[in-house]
């Protein structure tokens, strides 16, 4: 049963909802869920998972979760997925903390994409269900909002080391969210009566003391300004010692970073940037595309003109050949899995291979030894193999490697210098990107 996956493809912004709740761990299992499943099901409006998985994938039903949640249980804690096979993705946990632990029931759910809650309807009834969760499981804090937003807020930690946010937890309002529920002993501390006048779209005192606050009736929208403005508003109401025009110039400015920038990529190697953009998180590619788009790869220096190449100095220009295509044979054995294209000797298979050792981190993932060795000189031939097969090049066969060229128009390159280039480091990957070479040597064959 094949679910969506958040981690094969593009990163998005999605709506990220964190609950974690209270609940009777000597009750039946059974019965002490069955209102956190009644109000998933009766308010997951057009995202209702419909996979359950413990140890495999099961259709989504109450025996299933069951049965999930028995086959995940560990000494003091069980846990399950929840998912769906159609659009919009879902990516939900939820996970059982027993005794002799502090029991809790712990729910993570991410659900993309974030424009799937646009709608003013579709919102309330993601505001209905966690508030039927809360007044069911109470909790000490709860939270809705852009993954992309809560990420450039530093959420969880909030600026604290490790140790100190796991241990103090959300002790205090570090950020006021799209949707929010605060536990007894947050609104105590902020004072009741301050909280449940804060400005905001929805704000509601629960029957066991939690107040779930609303900023306003849509998430999609939440840089927009208007949002900002409300989201400012309540946080500095609840937080005095905060000043509200400080709090909106930081969101604006979070706003800003999210803003769309379009791509304006060097021609040469805009397929190649547009793939290490779209590996780039979500919360971080309007950045990356500024930074990319200011950026200019550097001029290929690894040339001469023709009337300047080094003779050949081999004895057997035959068997130098061979060993060229040998040692491009090699890359083809290494990438053949991970990059298939790499078969072909195509510019587009060079784009395929710069973005591979790119994706892996190549140059910092391997031991040096091993690229010096091996990896470079395989580099160099490969790349000097396009140039022959594409742009009608010659290989000048020289006894070392480094003084080895293609003879392509009235240039000739050094493949070898190149490729060592190229694998000094992970930003030389794209400084000295084999697609680039190969672009400016395809404009100077004639």
């Amino acid at each position: 049963m094949k679910v969506l996956e958040f981690h094969d493809g593009k990163d998005e912004d999605c709506l990220r909802l964190s609950f974690e709740g209270v609940f009777d761990p000597r009750a039946a299992r059974e019965t002490e869920l069955e209102p956190f499943f009644q109000a998933l099901e009766e308010h997951a409006d057009g995202w209702m998972p419909d996979v359950a998985e413990g140890k495999r994938r099961r259709k989504y039903a109450r025996a299933a979760i069951w049965k999930a949640l028995e086959e995940k249980h560990n000494r003091d804690s069980t846990s399950f997925g929840l998912y769906r096979t159609r659009w919009p993705a879902l990516d939900m946990s939820l996970g059982l903390w027993l005794p002799p632990r502090l029991p809790k029931l712990d729910v993570w759910l991410k659900l993309n994409p974030l424009s799937f809650f646009a709608e003013a309807e579709r919102c309330r009834h993601l505001v209905e269900m966690v508030r039927a969760w809360a007044s069911r499981y109470p909790v000490s804090h709860a939270v809705a909002h852009s993954s992309d937003d809560l990420m450039l807020a530093g959420s969880p930690d909030f600026g604290r080391d490790k140790e100190t946010a796991f241990r103090d937890g959300f002790d205090k309002i570090y950020e006021v969210c799209w949707l929010n529920v605060f536990g007894p002993k947050l609104v105590d501390t902020v004072g009741r009566e301050r909280m449940l006048s804060t400005p905001a779209h929805r704000v509601e005192e629960l029957p066991n003391g939690c107040v779930l606050l609303v900023t306003r009736p849509t998430l999609a929208d939440f840089a927009s300004d208007e949002a900002r403005l409300a989201q400012a508003r309540a946080h500095a109401h609840l937080w005095s010692d905060l000043d509200f025009d400080t709090l909106l110039r930081s969101l604006r400015e979070r706003s800003a970073t999210l803003a769309p920038v379009e791509p304006r990529f060097h021609p040469d190697v805009a397929p190649l940037l547009s793939r290490v953009v779209d590996r780039t998180a979500s919360h971080e590619r309007q950045r990356r595309i500024a930074e990319l788009n200011a950026w200019q790869p550097p001029e290929p220096e690894e040339w001469r003109p023709a009337s300047s190449s080094l003779p050949p100095d081999v004895d057997n220009p035959g068997r130098a050949l061979e060993i060229y295509s040998t040692l491009a044979e090699h890359l083809v054995a290494l990438l053949h899995t991970q990059v298939p294209s790499v078969f072909e000797q195509t510019p587009e298979s060079l784009t395929d291979v710069d973005f591979y050792f790119w994706r892996e981190d190549f140059p910092k993932s391997r031991l040096r030894e091993n690229i010096d060795a091996h990896a470079v000189p395989a580099i160099g031939a490969y790349l000097g193999e396009v140039l022959v097969r594409n742009l009608g090049g010659r290989w000048i066969p020289r006894q070392k490697l480094d003084e080895t060229q293609v003879l392509v128009g009235n240039r000739v390159w050094f493949p070898f210098i190149r490729a060592h280039r190229y694998m000094r480091s992970c930003q030389a990957l794209l400084d000295f990107s084999l697609t680039r070479l190969y672009r400016v040597a395809e404009r100077h064959r004639s």
